[in-house]
């Protein structure tokens, strides 16, 4: 798509005369950068990140975030998961990998300490980001909000609780790492 910003008063490649005022054409670039905005966005995610097997990279709106992660990627680690921990340190979390995208739920039990928990779909892109999960509690926490179309997820991170706002984490982000499917992968590693 090609646009002619004219001058006021210009002449066109037709001989025609047009007038567009200092405003109109303002609003129109305005529009234009409001459209191209969210792609933009996925552009700078699609420049491949460098990704390390022990910490995963977000983009958010205020820049890259990277968290150090233990990985749970086999039926043993991700039934222990953060159970008996007393304490988990900024920057820090658990990345609980499955073999294939799935339903998946949670929940806290013997888990003492207040957990976020950020389930990712098998691009790598945030689906849902539950808060605070409170310390053994037993109820079933699901990967997907009612209506998701497509509630199947390939990784949920686990952070103390409050990290995902200090963060700036929410649904529709990217993260990369390694073991995302890199062809498919959102944004991919380098």
């Amino acid at each position: 798509m090609t646009f002619w910003l004219m001058s006021p008063n210009s002449v066109s490649a037709d001989g025609s005369r047009r007038h567009r005022s200092g405003a109109v054409v303002l609003a129109f670039a305005m529009v234009i950068l409001l459209i191209a905005a969210p792609g933009l966005a996925t552009a700078a995610a699609r420049v491949p990140a460098a990704c390390a097997p022990d910490k995963v990279i977000f983009q958010t709106p205020t820049g890259q975030k990277s968290i150090a992660v233990e990985i749970a990627d086999d039926v043993d680690e991700r039934a222990q998961g953060l159970m008996f921990r007393r304490n988990l340190p900024e920057g820090e979390g658990m990345l609980f990998i499955y073999d294939s995208a799935r339903e998946v739920s949670f929940w806290m039990r013997n888990t003492l300490i207040p957990l976020d928990m950020i389930f990712l779909d098998r691009t790598g892109v945030i689906r849902h980001v539950h808060a605070k999960a409170r310390p053994l509690d037993e109820t079933p926490i699901p990967g997907a909000v009612n209506g998701d179309p497509d509630p199947r997820r390939l990784m949920v991170l686990e952070l103390a609780g409050g990290e995902a706002a200090r963060l700036g984490l929410s649904p529709g982000q990217v993260m990369a790492h390694p073991r995302i499917p890199q062809p498919t992968a959102a944004w991919p590693c380098r």
